[in-house]
Formats: structure tokens, sequence, C-alpha cells
């Protein structure tokens, strides 16, 4: 198997360092889980992000969100708002925003390295999660001492069915996309493979576990739904990764040629 493309984009993270908006609190790296939630003009979305996020059953929780200069509504103010009411629920929060817009590979990025626990659940701020995610995903992870582990989804909105996931798997994986970003992974795997690519036209998700193929990563497959996508009009599904199709795939084959995209 051949490695990807070595010109990742994943760790060169800008040198403007992004601005602190507010900032709480400390939680045990071994025993808590960060959430890193990206967030673009999604101002009528985050709050019922945030709020599956506090309704989890699992206690110990980092709540981080990335704002990327979002630009045409309130998103950050919406964000700050929110988090600043519900402080008490998270041991530690933090809530960052871009210098200037950056993309939704350095958006996670940042996140990342802001992250103070091993384990980082990945999330967009128009999705949710269900109840029982954080706490079902660590246990997975936990018992396998796999490099992350991920669920099957729920596709709500402008349609409503059961999302495509299935178990950890280079043949499925190499036949396409099949796994969302919403996972729980281990930092020192994020680093590893190099943090998150910009892939021009969408897939930064699909190059992602194609570099921890890569790595011989062991992934935790939990066959229940513990997250919620939501499909609409401006979501990544819906439009650029559409309109891209091919050039996705060359661009793709080209960065991981063990791939056999059609």
């Amino acid at each position: 198997m051949q490695a990807s493309n070595p010109v990742r984009g994943g760790l060169m993270l800008d040198e403007a360092k992004p601005k602190i908006v507010s900032q709480w609190g400390a939680i045990d790296p071994n025993e808590g889980v960060s959430v890193v939630i990206s967030l673009y003009n999604y101002a009528r979305f985050i709050e019922e992000c945030l709020e599956s996020v506090a309704a989890q059953d699992f206690e110990q929780i980092q709540l981080i969100v990335v704002d990327d200069v979002s630009n045409r509504d309130n998103s950050l103010e919406v964000a700050d708002t929110w988090m600043k009411r519900n402080m008490a629920r998270f041991p530690s929060g933090i809530l960052l925003q871009h210098i200037d817009n950056k993309g939704l590979a350095e958006a996670r990025n940042t996140a990342f390295a802001a992250a103070s626990c091993e384990l980082v659940f990945v999330m967009d701020a128009d999705n949710t999660i269900l109840p029982s995610c954080l706490r079902k995903l660590r246990r997975a992870i936990l018992s396998s001492n796999a490099a992350a582990a991920f669920s099957q989804l729920v596709i709500f909105g402008s349609t409503n069915t059961i999302g495509f996931a299935d178990y950890w798997s280079e043949r499925f994986l190499s036949e396409g996309p099949y796994i969302d970003a919403m996972a729980l992974i281990r930092k020192k795997t994020w680093h590893q493979v190099g943090g998150y690519s910009h892939i021009p036209g969408g897939w930064e998700d699909y190059d992602f576990w194609c570099k921890l193929v890569e790595v011989k990563a062991d992934v935790a497959y939990v066959p229940e739904l513990l997250g919620k996508y939501r499909q609409h009009p401006e979501s990544m599904l819906q439009t650029e990764s559409a309109r891209n199709y091919q050039k996705l795939h060359n661009l793709m084959s080209l960065r991981h040629p063990w791939t056999q995209l059609e």
C-alpha cells in the first residue's frame, strides 16, 4: 500500500493564533472527552447541537467550539451566549474564532490542538448526538484499545433514513466514503496522520479515514444509532461534494492510490 500525498496541510497551522472568545475550567485528560465543534454560519443550528452535547449521560466533557469567521449570521454570538449560560454543565470549555476564514479542515485542526483530553469527539454545528453517544463510543475505544470509534447515524432534515456506516474495512473504504466525521478519535492518532487536510470541494473526512488505513490503525464500530446527521441544501453532502464528484475521485486516487474509486 502506498502512503498518501505527503503534502497533507494538516498540522501546519497558521501563525495567526485564533482569538479566545471565552475559556474556563480544567479537565482530567485521561478521564474526560473533548467535544470539538466546527462552526460557520450555522446560528440557526448551533444551539440544538450544543444542547445535544449537554444532554449526554457522560459528565466529564470539555466543550470546544471553533468559529471559522462566520460572516452571514451571528453564529459566534449565539454560541458564546449559550456556552456562558451553560458553563456549569462542563468542567472545561473554550470558544475560539479564527482571525481569517480557514475552511473546515483547519477549523477541526484548531479544535484538536486546543483539546486537553486524549479522546476527542468530532462534530459539525448542524448535527446532533444522542444521549449515550460519548459514553458508548468511549467504552468501545477503551475496551478495544482502538485509535478511533464511530457509530451508525440517523440522517434527518430534507430526508429521514438510516445512514450507511458499517464495520471498519479497508475494502469498504477503498470504494468510497461510508463513515461520517462524527467519531471519537485519539488525539495522538490525529497527530500521527498529520491532522485534517484541506480538500478542494470536500471529502476532508474521507481523506482522514484513508490516512488511518495507511497507518494501520484499528477502528471500532458501534452498531447503534448514536448520532444524527442533518441533510439540508447547504450541507457538504448536498453541495460541493456532489458538484465535484469526479474531481474528488481523481484527487483521492492520487492521494491514496490503493483506493478503487470509479
